[in-house]
Order: structure tokens, then C-alpha cells, then sequence
């Protein structure tokens, strides 16, 4: 069956081939991730006035469509699509004596009937979900909000945000793959005046995830009947409930700093940093090295790494060293957890990625330590880059994983004119005691990416998305309720 579903997505390939990445306006470039580079913006004026009436709107217009194919249902999971019509507005003004203002709007509607997708308190619209609203019933319903909305001001190298804004690093991001984009109640600091260097510091207060109208704590898990007014999203850590937080005197609305470093001062090599940390809860350091070698005048070769430190600071006495919520010190042995109390944890990655013109191939690696599971329930992927591949989370405590992919651009090729392919391979590798505990199984993941535009249609991408996820039954079952196979196919139109 699944031979079968991979010859249609083969078959897709071929019709959409018939007809380079980057979806690009004369004022705007999406990238591959859906992060907006706004390539032509408002400059500085000479009044108040002028603020105003020399700003610029910035539109757009999407649909989002997911189909989920499970090889087995129950309960939990069911078969089931989803389709969103939405977009967005967004407004930005002129700077005056350095002073700006950015405002953006954002919307969605299901286009489907009310109620369809889920009962009472289960909602299955797993990764399609971020199309509508999840109702405190589990109902689904249209969303708008305004998830920007912050000053800004530039002085020289220096740049400052205050408000609702989108922050992307290693452990946060904007991750604006569905319809309305993960943003943060943040100040944010940048500065380059260093020569190759670039250093950011934030002071960050509350999260609104894709599919949440109001914002909330960044960290703590809402264990009430709805589940939609805290941090719900698929790395969030269950142990971290409200109730459990107040037990232990903490706050359960904490805020959180981050300070973010890049350099490349030494030719090829570069050089990033990050520190994220939740005051009585944890810390997170990262560190990355990537250095490109040219192999001859056609292909280049970059190997990379990145080392996870995560420093338990409470968390792991409040909720224990599992995501799932359900670790402590008492059952630590039992569910596979040397120390059920602290999330003190690490990972260690690595990967080559090798290029050539519209051609690049990388394989990766990640091993993460057999302590606690990493915490990042921010939209940034602990892994990402080197093994993680779409909707999964692979840094259970104790996990193996390697990934191979491979990107093509057609367009560059001089072959299809705005045609792009990207297709990886992942494997998982759980510890059996630990999966008992997670409900994650060993699996293989193929994932295929797709994105088309036409000269016939200006300022539009297709993008067509597409796994199979071939996972063992959980530990200790018959039947397997892990395996699935998913579809996306979304529009895009900038105006």
C-alpha cells in the first residue's frame, strides 16, 4: 500500500514538473521555511506625518490543505482532512529620527463543516489543526489576531523591538509553516558593530503558538479540560501543568532570556552561539561550528556541529525528567530514567552537507544523552538541520537518529523555471524504556517537499508536502496505531 501511495506522490512530482524556490515579490522573499525577508521597506522620513503616510502594506493570501492517512485507527487517531482559507496584513511604518512601528494582522477560516473533526476534548487534526481555532470543547473555529504588533528603533548597527514580534533562532521560531506564525511579547536587542559579528539579547515574556488566539506562558502545560490557554505544543513537557508549578511556589508565567551570538571572522567558518533561560526552571546552551571546504571549482563540502547543554534549575522537581509528564524519582527505574527529578540533559550532532551547483546532499547525526528529554516547546528544533524531519520530535532522552537528504533545484539547473525538490530520510531509534513511558516508537520517515511557482501566475507558490511514517506498535502492543502517512498542499499569493 504504501508502494502505492509513493508512486502517486511520484506521479505529483511528474505534473508539477510539466509546467527557482524562493516565492519573491518586488517587496518581499518567503523562504523555504515561510520567514518573510521584507526586501523593500519603509526608510526613514522626515515627520511624524511622514510615518504614517510613507509606510507600506504588506499583503497575503493562503490555503492549507492536510490530509492524514492512518494505517490503523482507534480512538486516538483517525483518518481526517482539514482545509484553511486565511492570510494577513501587515503594516510598517517610516522611521523618524530612527522610530518605527510594525503592525500585522492575521486570519484564518476552516473550510469545512463545524465539529467534523472532533469530539469533545479530542481534537484529531494532529499537525492540521494550526488551520482553525481548537475551541475549549475541541471544536474547531475561525482565528484572527494581531500576532505582531511592536516598536522599533535603529541607530547605527544597533536595532530594538519592543512587543508582538517573531524571533527565530536555534530554540525559538516564527516557524510560519501553517497559516498565523508563532510570535513572542518580547524586547529584543541587536547589535553589529563588532566587525563579522552579530549579538542579540532578549528579555522574553509570553508565546501565542499557531493555532492560539490569546497569548500565554511560555512553559507551562494547561492541564484543564481545553488545554488551549498554555503552552500545548508537540515538545511541550505534560509534567509542567499549572497545578504542579503553583505546588512547587513557582510562576507559572516566568520570562525568559535569550542571547544569541554569530561570527565569521575566520574565512569559511562559522561560528553561532545561544543561551535560553527560564529562571527556576532550566537553562539551555547551544554551540555550532560550520566550516565550508571547497573542494574543487564545482562542489563544496561543509561538516557542522552543534552540542545541547540543557541545566536543570526546578523543572525537573516540578514535572520530572520526561516530556510526558509522568517520571519521578520514585519510578525513575522502572520507566527507564536514571534521575526522575532533573531534566539535566545534553545532545550531540553532527552532519556533512555537500553542494554543487542547483544539487546539495547532507547526512546527519544527533545522540542524545540518557538523562532527560530536551525542552522546546518554542517552535525552534533542538535537532533541526540535522536530523529532524517534518512534525517529528526526536530528542527523547537516549535517542539515536540519522538522517540523508537531498535538494534540487530545477530552476537553477536551467531545466524547470521555479521548480524545487526536497526529499529526506530519518531514523529514530528509542530506547524501548523510555518509549513505554513517551509513546514514541523506533520509525522511518520519508518526507518529500515540492514548491512550484509560474511566470503566468506572478507572486504565487504552490507547495505540495508529503510523508510516510512507517513506526513500530507501542511498547508491549499487537496493533500499530504510529504509523501514518500525510499530505499538504498550500498556496501562497503576496500582494
Amino acid at each position: 500500500m504504501k508502494l502505492v501511495k509513493l508512486s502517486i506522490v511520484a506521479a505529483a512530482t511528474c505534473l508539477l514538473a510539466t509546467s527557482a524556490h524562493a516565492l519573491k515579490s518586488e517587496d518581499r522573499t518567503v523562504k523555504g521555511n515561510y520567514q518573510v525577508e521584507y526586501t523593500k521597506a519603509p526608510g526613514a522620513v522626515n515627520s511624524i506625518q511622514e510615518m504614517f503616510t510613507e509606510g507600506e502594506v504588506y499583503g497575503r493570501l493562503r490555503s492549507n490543505m492536510f490530509w492524514w492517512d492512518w494505517d490503523n485507527e482507534n480512538n486516538a487517531v483517525q483518518d481526517n482532512n482539514m482545509w484553511g482559507l486565511g492570510g494577513s496584513l501587515v503594516y510598517k511604518t517610516g522611521f523618524f529620527h530612527g522610530l518605527g512601528a510594525t503592525v500585522g494582522f492575521y486570519g484564518t477560516i476552516p473550510m469545512h463543516p463545524d465539529n467534523t473533526l472532533a469530539t469533545p476534548g479530542t481534537n484529531y487534526g494532529k499537525a492540521g489543526k494550526d488551520t482553525y481555532h481548537t475551541r475549549p470543547d475541541g471544536t474547531e473555529g475561525a482565528m484572527g489576531n494581531f500576532a505582531e504588533a511592536y516598536l522599533e528603533y535603529k541607530t547605527g548597527k544597533t536595532n530594538v523591538k519592543v512587543g508582538r514580534q517573531g524571533i527565530d533562532s536555534m530554540m525559538l521560531a516564527t516557524n510560519d509553516t501553517k497559516m498565523i506564525p508563532n510570535t513572542f511579547e518580547a524586547a529584543v536587542i541587536e547589535n553589529k558593530d563588532i566587525p563579522n559579528t552579530s549579538i542579540r539579547a532578549g528579555y522574553i515574556m509570553a508565546q501565542k503558538l499557531r493555532d492560539h488566539q490569546s497569548f500565554h506562558s511560555l512553559i507551562a502545560f494547561n492541564n484543564d479540560t481545553s488545554k488551549v490557554y498554555g503552552n500545548d505544543d508537540s515538545g511541550v513537557h505534560k509534567g509542567l501543568k499549572n497545578t504542579a508549578i503553583r505546588a512547587k511556589g513557582a510562576d507559572i508565567d516566568p520570562e525568559m532570556v535569550l542571547i544569541t551570538a554569530q561570527n565569521t571572522s575566520i574565512p569559511n567558518l562559522k561560528l553561532n552561539a545561544e543561551y535560553v533561560g527560564l529562571n527556576d526552571f532550566f537553562s539551555t546552551a547551544i554551540a555550532e561550528a560550520n566550516y565550508k571546504i571547497k573542494l574543487n571549482d564545482a562542489w563544496t563540502l561543509t561538516p557542522g556541529i552543534r552540542y545541547l547543554k540543557q541545566m536543570d534549575d526546578g523543572a525537573g522537581k516540578i514535572g520530572g525528567a520526561s516530556l510526558a509528564g509522568t517520571v519521578t524519582a520514585a519510578n525513575a527505574a522502572s520507566k527507564g530514567y536514571t534521575t526522575g527529578d532533573s531534566v539535566d540533559g545534553s545532545i550531540i550532532m553532527a552532519r556533512l552537507v555537500a553542494a554543487s551547483g542547483p544539487l546539495e546532499l547532507s547526512a546527519g547525526y544527533s545522540k542524545i544523552s540518557d538523562d532527560a528529554d530536551i525542552i522546546a516547546p518554542w517552535r525552534g528544533f533542538p535537532t533541526g538541520g540535522y536530523t529532524r524531519s517534518m512534525a517529528q520530535v526526536d530528542w527523547i532522552a537516549n535517542t539515536k537518529n540519522w538522517a540523508v537528504k537531498a535538494v534540487y533545484d530545477f530552476g537553477k539547473a536551467g531545466m524547470v523555471p521555479g521548480f524545487k525538490v526536497a526529499a529526506d530520510y530519518e531514523n529514530m531509534n528509542f530506547d524501548d524504556a523510555k518509549a513505554a513511558t513517551s509513546g514514541f516508537t523506533d520509525r522511518d520517515i520519508f518526507h518529500v517537499d515540492m514548491w512550484k511557482t509560474f511566470k503566468e501566475v506572478p507572486n504565487t507558490e504552490f507547495k505540495f508536502r508529503f510523508a510516510t511514517i512507517d513506526a513500530d506498535p507501542a511498547v508491549g502492543a499487537t496493533v500499530d496505531y504510529n504509523s501514518y502517512n500525510e499530505y499538504r498542499f498550500e498556496i501562497n499569493y503576496l500582494f
